[in-house]
């Protein structure tokens, strides 16, 4: 059996993403001067008095989209990596209406033409509001084909009013929705992959609710993908002092020996079988020194035959007792 893993909460529950810059451009980018295609299905959501969430579409170039700028009335207000397609615009008054426009920008720094503008009016302020929304309930979900989802869940309630459900990806937020609506597409998925979504209700003062009940959904595999390389049935117990695991290895055609854990999102330790691992269901238990209340997320992917890593497992939060 594995050895047992010692960790902190407080070591795992943040890595820094370090951006490196080149020291100049290629002779490809300074001849560059085609400008990438204007960002189409933007939309602007108020999520609070003073913050708006702002989505949009991916961009085509000749060679690649590096940066999305957004802007109001012709001033940028916001810049994010050409992986982004989403941004909250914040700091902004309230019962105020704005406009925003997206364009896409290239290497060389061409700027596309801006989008079609979107209006969004932020909502009147309600500063002794301390109180969050209630948790959504009855989050479902259906895979539609290999690369996108669609959520359902029921209303939260809220003492002055619910103006957003904001949906989240293995504790990432990738959607955000009005807070008329109950349910939400997601699109641009990966093939074959297990995701665990999660749903959270938003007031105009910015209170987050708790999460949602979770829902796993696994997207279809690409033709001629071959068996999932996920682990499957990953279960979770908090206990004090300790949290345990069970799962059941993916289907390789030879015994899986390693799994990579990940806490928090972070790579935490390799379990490793030092003689044959157990046939079917597994289990791994590991002990953690932070106190009662502090949360963690699991998710774990196994090392296939050929020496690659497969796909990562559902994710699971527990919170020590």
């Amino acid at each position: 059996m594995p050895r047992p893993l010692t960790v902190a909460a407080s070591t795992v529950a943040a890595a820094l993403l370090l951006t490196a810059c080149g020291g100049g451009a290629d002779a490809d980018e300074a001849t560059d001067t085609e400008r990438p295609s204007s960002p189409a299905g933007v939309t602007a959501q108020a999520g609070s008095a003073t913050s708006v969430h702002v989505m949009w579409e991916r961009s085509s170039d000749n060679k690649a989209v590096t940066g999305y700028e957004v802007h109001h009335k012709g001033r940028k207000v916001a810049a994010v990596p050409g992986s982004r397609t989403m941004v909250d615009v914040e700091r902004l008054a309230p019962s105020t209406a704005y406009s925003f426009t997206v364009r896409a920008r290239d290497a060389a720094g061409n700027l596309s033409a801006p989008s079609a503008a979107v209006p969004v009016t932020t909502p009147p302020s309600t500063p002794d509001d301390a109180t969050p929304p209630t948790r959504p309930p009855a989050l479902r979900g259906t895979a539609q084909g290999s690369r996108a989802v669609t959520l359902t869940w029921g209303r939260a309630t809220d003492a002055v009013g619910v103006t957003a459900y904001d949906i989240y990806q293995a504790d990432s937020r990738v959607h955000s929705v009005p807070g008329t609506a109950t349910s939400a597409r997601l699109t641009n998925l990966r093939p074959g992959t297990v995701y665990t979504f999660t749903v959270r209700a938003r007031d105009a003062a910015d209170n987050s609710s708790p999460d949602s009940p979770s829902v796993d959904l696994t997207t279809a595999p690409a033709p001629g993908s071959g068996p999932g390389t996920a682990p499957t049935g990953l279960t979770a117990t908090a206990r004090k002092g300790a949290i345990s695991l069970t799962w059941t290895p993916p289907d390789t055609g030879a015994p899986v020996k390693e799994h990579q854990l990940f806490l928090n999102g972070v790579f935490a330790t390799t379990i490793v079988w030092g003689t044959q691992p157990p046939p079917g269901e597994v289990d791994y238990t590991f002990t953690v020194t932070d106190g009662p209340g502090t949360r963690y997320t699991a998710k774990l992917r196994a090392k296939l035959p050929d020496g690659t890593w497969g796909d990562f497992s559902a994710q699971r939060t527990v919170v020590v007792p």
